[in-house]
């Protein structure tokens, strides 16, 4: 062919700068991009040839390989596709902005299918110019008689074409990298670009340095000229062996699990794609397999990690993926905010995503996606719950913070999920919501934390009562919203208040009576602690072993918990706090009796820090004072 020069014909107005610059965010993304067009080269070809109008040469391997030469700062990126004649050249290089795989569709609408052709944007190619300073092409076309074309772009609007020198069906591209992006000729920067975005492309990509490369074309040669002899011995056999190992893996797995049949996928494939792509060596509670061909075309599989949450981050990352083509992490329009404590892929080649293949327009569809996803997930949760419930009480300590945190944010969520939400006892067994609120018990009694509100605890027990563990920080909103969606519902924590199942039987006190006991018992303790407005309430209890507790209204310490949320704890402390103090008990007793006594503010403190530890911590000052006064005490014993 004639040696032509030209300008690039740009459909739209000033694009070749956005291009350059800003159209990716990521400037490692071009390895995506011209991979990705080789592999749909490639695809494309395979197609034509189960149509029967092409035949690849006999042993001819469909891939593409990656060649780097830091020394030179070049990048070579060779497919053995169906290449380009210079009238598709012209079409799809120099106008930019249309669309190959589109045209193609196009073309063979009615002969095979879009699964596998990932390319539909037409300006994946000129991403290479966000690091290169030139750009060549090399490309040869499958088209009998076609003729090799060379074209060449410095990085601005005018390109050269001539006759190339390929050979062989396909296309080179070499990216001659300028000095900011020579990073990216680097062997361990560009194997972790390519296994970031093309770890699952259909089609098998090899990464090679120039070295590497040259001596794998020098033994190519010689195995085309030498003939084996008939029978090869052991040692030559062992020689074989070693020689293999040398060749390059490819960094593609071209059969996903995520594009199998769930029936023909086993459990150690499952928990071996979680460690392969995740690196989390911890195995997964279990998974859900998402295989869906209508209305839309998506697949994946989502994980649900074992999470320690006293270390753990409760994120984790959803893979976003377009016909294998990996697109983000945790995209948020496609995946609910809820799921992102979970980890999978979900490959949907249906996605309106924008030229960068990095974003999502936002449209109904998208939307339609991430509530498919979500029913999906309560779908598995509500059917484990009801047909394997063994399985779902044992891992429901794992999966509650992920499961309040959906109801919260999603009504649907919360609709599908309220029968199989379970609360543990006191006992250790599951509970519904429904057996919760059996009958007309609409009073729910918690416990945050089991060893803090132990004494509390211990007095349910042997009260012959029980009440549910809520030890996560997420059970607080979480029981507001039920109360807010069932009518005369309430939790109250079990160190809200005193009930009479705690109150000792017999002779009652006269009101009188109990208020001037009252009285004198509260100015004793204001007057030992320094307190003029702590809150005391005296109470006839059953353990006499018991002295002091102290209780803190549902109301208020919601309140102080939600103070503290918004950094205003010194406003929030002692907030409805009431020292609950046993007449029945000797020291109590002691206290009235003796209220002249020099030890009894002493005896007091201790008794008011008893209480306290036995509902939240002391502080450092505190526990100091706390343990100087008790070695006091104990001293007193000697006397």
């Amino acid at each position: 062919m004639c040696k032509k020069q030209g300008s690039l014909s740009i459909n739209s107005e000033n694009i070749f700068p956005i291009i350059k610059k800003w159209l990716y965010s990521d400037h490692d993304i071009f390895f995506r991009e011209l991979i990705s067009n080789g592999c749909d080269a490639v695809t494309k070809l395979k197609k034509l040839e189960g149509m029967g109008e092409y035949t690849f040469p006999e042993g001819a391997k469909q891939k593409v390989d990656v060649i780097l030469d830091e020394e030179a700062k070049t990048i070579r990126f060779l497919d053995t596709g169906l290449g380009m004649t210079a009238d598709e050249v012209e079409k799809y290089i120099n106008q930019i902005a249309f669309s190959g795989a589109t045209a193609f569709l196009e073309q063979y609408k009615d002969k095979t299918n879009e699964d596998q052709i990932i390319g539909h944007f037409g300006l994946g190619f000129y991403s290479a110019f966000m690091v290169a300073d030139r750009v060549t092409i090399d490309t040869l076309s499958y088209q009998e008689g076609a003729e090799p074309v060379f074209w060449e772009c410095t990085g601005g609007t005018e390109y050269t074409m001539s006759e190339g020198t390929r050979r062989e069906v396909g296309t080179e591209i070499t990216l001659y990298l300028n000095s900011d992006s020579a990073e990216f000729a680097k062997e361990y920067r560009a194997r972790e670009i390519i296994n970031k975005y093309c770890s699952f492309m259909p089609v098998e990509i090899y990464l090679y340095t120039n070295a590497e490369w040259e001596k794998a074309q020098e033994e190519a040669s010689v195995e085309t000229v030498e003939t084996e002899p008939a029978e090869e011995t052991e040692e030559k056999e062992e020689e074989d062996k070693k020689e293999e190992k040398k060749i390059p893996q490819s960094l593609s797995d071209t059969n996903p699990l995520w594009t199998k049949h769930p029936n023909d996928c086993t459990e150690e494939e499952y928990r071996e794609f979680y460690r392969k792509v995740f690196l989390d060596f911890k195995e997964p509670l279990f998974w859900i397999h998402l295989n869906m061909d209508y209305p839309f075309n998506l697949k994946g599989i989502l994980y649900f990690p074992k999470i320690n949450t006293e270390y753990d981050s409760l994120e984790g990352t959803i893979k976003l993926y377009n016909n294998r083509v990996f697109i983000a992490d945790n995209i948020k329009e496609v995946i609910p905010e809820f799921l992102m404590l979970l980890k999978g892929v979900i490959d949907c080649p249906d996605l309106p995503l924008n030229v960068s293949r990095s974003a999502l327009q936002n449209d109904g569809f998208v939307r339609k996606v991430s509530d498919y996803i979500t029913k999906k997930v309560a779908d598995k949760l509500t059917g484990m719950c009801n047909t394997d419930r063994e399985n779902y009480e044992k891992y429901w300590d794992d999966i509650h913070p992920f499961i309040k945190f959906g109801c919260l944010k999603d009504d649907k969520f919360y609709d599908k999920m309220k029968s199989s939400i379970l609360f543990k006892n006191l006992d250790g067994k599951y509970q519904t919501f429904a057996d919760l609120t059996e009958g007309d018990n609409k009073n729910i009694v918690y416990v945050t934390d089991e060893l803090q509100q132990g004494q509390y605890v211990k007095m349910y027990k042997e009260a012959g009562l029980n009440a549910v563990i809520l030890p996560s920080n997420i059970d607080s909103p979480f029981i507001t919203m039920l109360e807010q969606k069932n009518e005369g519902v309430k939790f109250r924590r079990i160190d809200a208040e005193v009930t009479d199942s705690f109150k000792a039987e017999g002779e009652e006190k006269t009101e009188e009576e109990q208020k001037a006991e009252t009285e004198e018992l509260t100015k004793i303790f204001q007057d030992a602690l320094g307190k003029e407005k702590l809150s005391v309430k005296v109470e006839n209890l059953k353990d006499e072993k018991l002295s002091a507790m102290i209780t803190l209204s549902e109301e208020g310490r919601r309140m102080q918990e939600m103070m503290k949320m918004y950094g205003m704890a010194d406003m929030a402390s002692g907030a409805d706090e009431t020292l609950v103090l046993n007449a029945n008990n000797a020291l109590v007793k002691f206290v009235r009796e003796q209220k002249e006594s020099g030890h009894v503010p002493m005896i007091c403190k201790q008794l008011y820090d008893l209480a306290r530890i036995s509902h939240a911590p002391l502080t450092a000052e505190e526990m100091s004072e706390f343990v100087a006064r008790s070695n006091e005490i104990l001293m007193l014993l000697t006397k």
